[in-house]
């Protein structure tokens, strides 16, 4: 392996201090056990074997856990206020008709009366539509359901984020 292969920002994030490494982490996911884990594991040969723990940390996550990974995510078409993640990944809501504004809300809504929790899904490159089409399919699932199809869309979201850290430069 050339050290060409080998993020810039992934040395750096295995040197740095515990304390600094589950903060970064804290940043893609807001669940502390999936953070402690890949911040035990480290050190990283390569993104992908980082993504591979964070998978592998998302997997054995407990219904707490994911609530608390969940509580870090604004709901879809209200992205958090000065987070350019938040903004970014929910990009596919801007510019969209007051309407689907509207009705997304009110889906929004009704998805948390029933679950308790946010609709999340992974809306990088989604539209609205896309977004809005998933949260009606997925407002009929069980909780048990949907609480497997979150943690599916958390792996997808922290896979994205942990990339954007490791491919950042020194």
């Amino acid at each position: 392996m050339t050290s060409t292969s080998t993020p810039p920002g992934l040395p750096r994030f295995n040197a740095l201090e515990e304390h600094a490494a589950l903060a970064v982490l804290h940043e893609a996911c807001a669940s502390t056990a999936w953070a402690r884990r890949l911040t035990a594991a480290r050190p990283y040969a390569t993104a992908e074997e980082l993504f591979t723990a964070s998978d592998a940390a998302m997997a054995e996550l407990t219904a707490a856990d994911l609530a608390e990974a969940m509580a870090g995510h604004p709901p879809i078409g209200r992205p958090k206020p000065g987070d350019p993640t938040s903004a970014r990944e929910q990009r596919g809501m801007a510019g969209v008709s007051d309407e689907l504004r509207t009705e997304m809300l009110e889906l929004n809504l009704a998805y948390q009366e029933k679950f308790g929790h946010v609709f999340l899904i992974c809306a990088t490159g989604r539209t609205g539509e896309q977004m809005r089409d998933a949260v009606k399919e997925r407002i009929g699932n069980s909780p048990e359901q949907e609480r497997e199809i979150v943690r599916v869309e958390l792996g997808k979201i922290n896979r994205i984020r942990l990339a954007r850290l490791v491919e950042e430069e020194a």
